[in-house]
């Protein structure tokens, strides 16, 4: 996956990706290439399912 993949992965921005990409805990990226750099899908679904916060269920909605 691809920085714009990535961000569009979670529904987050391309800024908040670049922020998200610098956490500590954030996937290494498999491999860097000339201008980009590429992560394993798998690497990245697994931090996201991991860090990202639930959604609103519906319990959560007002009546």
């Amino acid at each position: 996956m691809g920085p714009y993949e990535i961000a569009e992965c979670p529904g987050v921005s391309w800024q908040r990706f670049q922020q998200l990409a610098r956490y500590p805990t954030f996937p290494k990226p498999y491999q860097e290439l000339l201008g980009t750099k590429v992560w394993l899908a798998e690497d990245v679904e697994a931090w996201i399912k991991k860090h990202r916060q639930p959604g609103p269920t519906e319990d959560d909605t007002p009546d």
